[in-house]
């Protein structure tokens, strides 16, 4: 099995919430459902849990051909031969980053509601910049909003845009019209009674000839 599974295209990049007993059921849901990006996230400091549970992670993405990543740790991503990490500060040292994980690692970059920014990160080399809160998030309620608008300005940078914040099947679908190449969720996915059915419902807000932007 190769280190680092495919990139894909566009589509829902799910992330989970943090502990649960039912951590790999609801992610092996999420997955056939049709989410396309994974990542980890769980900011507890139970350094064992969370390297068994991304272990256990990384071999349950590749075998559905969907990349992992870790959130903000990129020891662990390293650690466990993740695709790549979530820096959730632009400023933080991207170059490293890559050092650390290799030329084909994921580096994505937390932008939240600036543009320049982002510029900054895929100038610095980052594989996709993530912008938001677009809508109000139960996962962050203080973070800033970002506007739609912003979408449509970064369409020039060069790398995927991940839309993040209180999105449903309900909002996505501005999202992508202004231009986000994935849609990343946490509540909304693995908080649904039916997280196959929830991840289906984001999948579909995708056409399947839409172009890659990679």
């Amino acid at each position: 099995m190769n280190r680092f599974a495919p990139w894909p295209c566009h589509g829902l990049y799910a992330l989970t919430d943090g502990p649960r007993e039912d951590l790999f059921e609801v992610v092996s849901q999420a997955l056939a459902g049709g989410a396309h990006l994974l990542q980890y996230r769980d900011p507890t400091v139970d350094a064992a849990r969370r390297h068994a549970e991304a272990t256990a992670l990384r071999q349950l993405c590749h075998e559905h051909g969907v990349p992992l990543i870790i959130d903000d740790d990129i020891a662990l991503a390293k650690a466990v031969g993740a695709d790549g990490v979530h820096l959730g500060d632009a400023e933080n040292d991207i170059g490293a980053a890559r050092s650390e994980l290799g030329s084909q690692a994921v580096i994505g970059v937390a932008c939240r509601d600036s543009l320049q920014l982002a510029r900054m990160a895929a100038h610095a080399g980052a594989s996709y910049v993530s912008f938001g809160a677009f809508f109000p998030s139960p996962t962050k309620p203080m973070a800033p909003r970002a506007s739609i608008d912003l979408l449509r300005q970064s369409a020039a940078l060069g790398v995927p845009r991940v839309a993040i914040g209180g999105i449903t099947p309900d909002n996505g679908a501005l999202l992508v019209e202004a231009g986000a190449d994935f849609l990343a969720a946490v509540s909304a996915v693995f908080g649904a009674a039916d997280v196959r059915a929830a991840a289906r419902s984001f999948a579909s807000l995708f056409s399947p000839d839409r172009e890659s932007t990679r």
